[in-house]
């Protein structure tokens, strides 16, 4: 069944929106993880295995991932599918069991995310709970020990074996490791305003992804940049600090604005310092909130242990390269946070933790995230950069662009503006047609069509079903809807097979 393959590689090219003549070795991160990702679904295996999949994605492509992945569970198909994520609402939308790794112990949790979190606090309290009546036994034997032995020597025997017990317990007991403690140093306040634009446009060699931008950007303001990979958001914030020129327009800048960069991709951490290194800069204490405080100290909050400090950079997994490059960041007074993709490879603790610190900084913040979860937790506003140079501000989150009639189809209109006319197949339309007679050619072009066609009618029928009024509507319509999407697989299957066994 080779046209199989060629009938899912045309469609992952379509979905993950790669160029099939790409060079890998030039392309971006975010390009590069769809590739990785194109290749692992490809052969529809029986155990699909994804590690933090959604990093370095952007929306639309997150989101069609995800749809991919809930038809593979709900179309029939076979296999198994195992993720590590710290991505919550692709956690919420996808898993059916949880299992959970906490201190050399491996738990399974039925259910779905929400479950997982309540049963969680359950055991915690549980935990806690057995925890303290075992310390309070413990030490009251203690207490009992130092008292000396009494009279009774058997009974005095058995309990000495019984403190034996209770110590080696103790010893072999593994508590909760500390959670991560995060403290914003911070500069002196900035003006009331930090950031006006009037027309602007921002780009490189006259190109410009932003195109009449007015925006009022006042102290305390928490701004989330929303948009596909590659259309401009770093790119305007380089402009609105200064690093680029605007191409038209003005910006004018608050007074005593002191801004911090955070982006793990560029960060420029030395692999071969020490953590301690990375952070003290030569000096032993670090200033947060007003405070002198020890870097060790300070990085012990991070939950670095001492031997672990003095470990170089290139030993760190990507969680505490990404907890390290927090610590630095936030050792740094400022009052302006620039944040680009913060919380890939955080685990979800440390983003509750990050979330509660960004939600107490008295600085104004502007982020650019994927992560619906923390754009909902932390923003108070978004630039939407829905293509064209266009970008629309919205107040609120994620969550709230959606229900003010927001959709990730929009994000993706100048990829699909900037090849127009191009054809529904590209993978399949460069398949030499040379060979064919004129009458298996017409043939060809007719199938073409039929395959487009049908799989516009496929998208269409998904999206419709995918919108709650949709099921509020006649049963007649939607029994019609599902009778379609039963059939059209098929239809489509049998136009490939043809279309295949043209093209040998």
């Amino acid at each position: 069944e080779a046209w199989r393959t060629r009938e899912r590689t045309a469609r992952l090219l379509q979905g993950l929106r790669l160029n099939p003549e790409a060079e890998v070795a030039t392309l971006s991160a975010g390009l590069s993880r769809r590739v990785l990702l194109a290749r692992a679904l490809v052969g529809e295996p029986d155990l699909l295995l994804l590690d933090e999949p959604t990093n370095h994605l952007d929306l639309p492509t997150i989101d069609w991932l995800e749809r991919q992945l809930l038809e593979r569970g709900a179309g029939g198909r076979p296999g198994s599918l195992l993720f590590v994520t710290h991505d919550r609402a692709f956690l919420k939308r996808i898993a059916t069991r949880i299992l959970e790794i906490d201190r050399g112990r491996l738990t399974s949790w039925p259910g779905d995310y929400a479950n997982y979190l309540r049963r969680q606090e359950e055991r915690a309290l549980a935990e806690e709970r057995q925890r303290e009546q075992s310390d309070k036994k413990l030490a009251q034997e203690e207490a009992w020990i130092r008292r000396g032995l009494k009279a009774q020597r058997k009974r005095s025997e058995a309990r000495v074996l019984e403190l034996e017990k209770l110590r080696q317990e103790r010893r072999a007991r593994r508590d909760p490791l500390g959670q991560v403690r995060l403290g914003i140093a911070e500069a002196e306040r900035s003006g009331r305003l930090v950031l006006q634009t009037k027309g602007l446009a921002a780009g490189h060699a006259g190109k410009a992804c932003v195109t009449d931008l007015d925006l009022t950007l006042m102290r305390g303001d928490r701004l989330g940049l929303l948009g596909r990979n590659g259309s401009g958001k770093t790119t305007l914030l380089r402009t609105l600090l200064g690093e680029l020129a605007p191409l038209e327009g003005s910006i004018k800048r608050g007074t005593n604005l002191e801004s911090v960069w955070f982006d793990p991709l560029h960060a420029g951490l030395d692999p071969e310092k020490t953590v301690l290194e990375s952070v003290g800069d030569g000096s032993t204490t670090v200033e947060i909130q007003g405070k002198q405080k020890h870097v060790m100290g300070y990085l012990a909050d991070f939950l670095f242990p001492a031997d672990r400090v003095r470990q170089p950079v290139k030993n760190l997994s990507g969680g505490e390269r990404n907890r390290l490059l927090l610590a630095r960041l936030f050792a740094k007074p400022s009052n302006l946070l620039v944040l680009d993709e913060p919380t890939n490879d955080l685990d979800a603790e440390t983003l509750d933790l990050l979330e509660d610190a960004l939600l107490a900084y008295p600085g104004t913040i502007l982020v650019v995230s994927h992560d619906r979860d923390f754009l909902d937790q932390v923003v108070t506003g978004l630039l939407v950069f829905e293509g064209q140079g266009r970008v629309r501000e919205v107040v609120g989150g994620y969550q709230d662009w959606i229900t003010q009639g927001g959709s990730l189809g929009v994000l993706l209109e100048e990829e699909a503006a900037s090849a127009p006319g191009a054809p529904e197949l590209p993978a399949l339309a460069r398949l030499s047609t040379l060979r064919l007679s004129n009458r298996d050619r017409r043939e060809n072009e007719r199938l073409e069509k039929q395959i487009a066609a049908l799989e516009a009618e496929q998208k269409a029928l998904h999206a419709q079903m995918e919108d709650p009024v949709f099921w509020n509507g006649p049963k007649e319509a939607i029994e019609s809807a599902q009778s379609r999407l039963a059939v059209v697989p098929d239809e489509l299957a049998a136009a490939y097979e043809r279309w295949s066994a043209l093209h040998g």
